[in-house]
């Protein structure tokens, strides 16, 4: 039962951001994203600004640890952040957006930061998007799809974008099994997938 509290009270706060979007311009499909504030991430000492819009959206898993509800996705994050950073050596939590199961979409370096997620070529020219959990032999909820999707709709409508942009699998561009095989056949099926 307090799984099912957490998740209607950040469902509440969505809402009230969504009115509040509306009265400072920010995209209505942009209210579902938590603010690194709320996940209480550590402070950044990335400094790296990608050129805005980019072209490429780059799709993995972090092969972890899933996690259903805001406080465990918010420890997951938190988690992520904390091997990045101080075990790696990173200057913050190397994706640009994390996905929960708990069908939120956590800010890790932003759209406007390059992220650490795919190497030194497709970095600087793409936004990195992981699922938190391993998604080999199960696929993530519907409404963790969905926040992606939404994500998406969101980088479009702030300009973060091209309006031509190319979907990527982790596997695309780099030697590894990420973003799962069962996530690889899901993202394969989007409109701006390309291979």
């Amino acid at each position: 039962m307090p799984g099912r509290r957490a998740l209607l009270a950040w469902a509440f706060l969505a809402l009230l951001r969504l009115g509040a979007a509306r009265n400072t311009e920010e995209p209505a499909s942009c209210t579902f994203v938590v603010p690194r504030s709320e996940w209480r991430a550590l402070a950044s000492k990335c400094s790296q600004h990608l050129k805005l819009p980019v072209r490429y959206v780059v799709v993995s898993h972090t092969a972890g640890s899933t996690c259903s509800t805001p406080a465990l996705c918010q420890q997951q994050v938190r988690n992520v952040q904390h091997y990045h950073s101080q075990t790696l050596g990173w200057c913050d939590v190397g994706y640009n957006f994390l996905i929960g199961e708990d069908g939120l979409v956590y800010e890790g370096r932003g759209w406007d930061i390059k992220g650490d997620h795919t190497g030194p070529t497709w970095n600087p020219m793409s936004i990195g998007i992981t699922f938190m959990g391993n998604y080999m032999e199960r696929t993530p909820p519907p409404r963790a799809l969905r926040a992606a999707q939404n994500l998406l709709d969101c980088g479009l409508d702030r300009g973060a974008l091209s309006s031509n942009y190319e979907i990527k699998g982790h596997r695309d561009v780099q030697q590894t099994l990420s973003p799962g095989d069962k996530l690889y056949e899901i993202i394969q099926k989007w409109q701006h997938y390309r291979e």
